[in-house]
């Protein structure tokens, strides 16, 4: 079996989750290898909306909402940063965002849960309330059944497969190695050194992160850690070319750069099917048809299912071992709007610093209450 040394860190997870915290411990100087899976994965990433996203995050909990406002605060700055360093331009946005209702009684319901983060949050916590001529003056090709929207100001997106591929790029100009096609069998911990081992070879590295979604449930309990993590399929429609009609991202839809036109934000318990079903499809389109009445004759050129990593109450865990000093835990379902956040502080964190006040409610342990 081969033996690969002469790093400091292993990620496992290539999707945006490890790609970004691989990035940022690269960027602090450390020798860092990513280990991933592949293609054959239950990739989180490939099923995106890539929202950058804070308005309602965070009902229950105020440190979420906090951790989702200072990542999309951050986001320029990282865009920024991956443009000058490789040249891709991810394509960010962020004029504010739209959460339509289609009633009264859905807009209302959505305004009480703001309303409550906001006031856990002592008010900082930016949203607006709009009635449907509002919301027209914003976005004029949205159809009579909106009844209102909210608007969150701090809210955007990005193209998240350009968003994959700088930090790749980035990672690698930095020295990062990336290893494909590897599934880990074992990870080993002994006199302050962790081996991980894989078909044919065996990595050995002061640190090991385990950033690999669905997968950590399986990997945690090996240094000591748990990842009480299950799939939450989503479904996606793409449109054909459209001419630009949408500026303000939705949770709902949203129009791309190259002009297609993304509808979604199923959410299903159905294991790990990650396929497609047609009435889930029909309930998609049928409520785009509705916020936006150009959708209803357009063609629908592609569908896809994806699954999200989802922890019982929805947020994050972020944690590091007690019994393998060293190894450490990250997961969460909002990989595009976090990464920010997973490139600076909690690289940082791995690194040694200071943990960020925001994530210390994010341990697994809340779930033994």
């Amino acid at each position: 079996m081969i033996a690969r040394t002469e790093i400091d860190t292993l990620v496992i997870g290539g999707g945006v989750v490890g790609m970004s915290i691989a990035y940022g411990l690269a960027r602090a100087g450390q020798r860092v290898r990513l280990l991933d899976e592949g293609d054959d994965a239950f990739r989180a990433a490939r099923g995106n909306f890539g929202l950058v996203w804070v308005h309602g995050k965070g009902l229950g909990n105020p440190g979420y909402a906090r951790w989702s406002r200072e990542a999309a605060r951050q986001w320029p700055e990282f865009a920024l940063d991956l443009v000058e360093r490789t040249g891709v331009n991810v394509e960010l946005s962020q004029i504010g965002g739209l959460v339509m209702s289609l009633d009264e009684r859905e807009l209302d319901a959505r305004v009480a849960d703001l309303t409550l983060i906001r006031e856990s949050l002592d008010g900082e916590y930016p949203f607006e309330v709009l009635n449907h001529g509002q919301v027209r003056a914003l976005e004029p090709a949205i159809g009579p059944d909106v009844a209102g929207a909210t608007f969150g100001p701090l809210d955007g997106h990005v193209n998240p497969l350009r968003l994959l591929h700088a930090l790749f790029q980035g990672f690698r100009s930095l020295g990062g190695e990336t290893v494909g096609g590897v599934r880990v069998e074992r990870i080993d911990h002994q006199a302050g050194e962790f081996r991980v081992v894989t078909a044919g070879a065996t990595h050995t590295a002061g640190r090991v992160v385990l950033a690999a979604g669905l997968g950590n449930r399986e990997l945690a309990p090996m240094v000591g850690l748990r990842a009480p993590v299950k799939p939450s399929r989503g479904q996606i429609l793409v449109s054909e070319r459209m001419q630009p009609f949408l500026r303000h991202p939705s949770m709902h839809v949203r129009q791309t750069g190259e002009g297609v036109v993304q509808m979604g934000d199923s959410k299903e318990d159905v294991g790990f099917d990650d396929g497609t079903s047609l009435d889930q499809l029909a309930t998609i389109a049928k409520r785009a048809g509705r916020l936006f009445p150009i959708l209803e004759n357009v063609n629908i050129v592609r569908t896809w299912g994806a699954l999200r990593v989802m922890t019982p109450d929805g947020f994050p865990v972020y944690q590091a071992s007690s019994d393998c000093p060293g190894a450490f835990l990250a997961t969460c379902h909002s990989g595009i709007t976090l990464a920010s956040m997973h490139v600076g502080p909690l690289a940082n964190w791995i690194l040694g610093g200071t943990e960020p006040s925001h994530i210390q409610t994010f341990k697994a342990e809340r779930f033994d209450v």
